[in-house]
């Protein structure tokens, strides 16, 4: 992943972004949306913000974003809490296998930011935290990722 601010400036002004963000457990989910927003703005990106309803919604509206061939990458943002059941695993599961045949499929990169909690204070560290958010370093991967593509086509 990029650390770098100074990489942030090779994204061309023309290069748009997508990114699908689940309302459910919206403190963090809306932590780690705007960090992204910081740091695909800050490159110059045009951003679409898509809002579904939870996790499992995302790859849906992934796929239809990646079919469109509008966008350089696609970021994927969610939060599942591990609860007393087995049902977040199967989430957690779906949505990442989803994700990986999106991309593959489309030849777009689909960035993976949907995270299963077991403990309310990892998801503060991880999305809430100005340190570590995976907001930004989604951000900071899908910019990465769109050059990439870019130096191959």
């Amino acid at each position: 992943m990029l650390r770098s601010v100074k990489n942030r400036k090779a994204v061309k002004v023309a290069d748009s972004f997508a990114i699908v963000a689940s309302h459910y457990n919206a403190e963090y989910v809306d932590s780690m949306l705007r960090a992204a927003r910081v740091e695909l703005e800050a490159a110059g990106a045009k951003i679409r913000v898509v809002r579904v309803p939870g996790a499992f919604e995302i790859p849906a509206v992934a796929a239809k974003l990646a079919a469109s061939g509008r966008y350089s990458a696609i970021i994927c943002l969610g939060v599942i809490f591990q609860g007393e059941t087995s049902h977040a695993q199967h989430i957690g599961w779906g949505v990442t296998h989803a994700l990986a045949q999106i991309q593959v499929q489309h030849k777009v990169p689909v960035i993976h930011g949907v995270f299963v909690f077991d403990k309310v204070k990892h998801a503060k560290v991880r999305c809430l935290g100005a340190k570590h958010n995976r907001g930004t370093e989604a951000a900071h991967t899908a910019l990465q990722m769109a050059r990439v593509m870019a130096g191959i086509r």
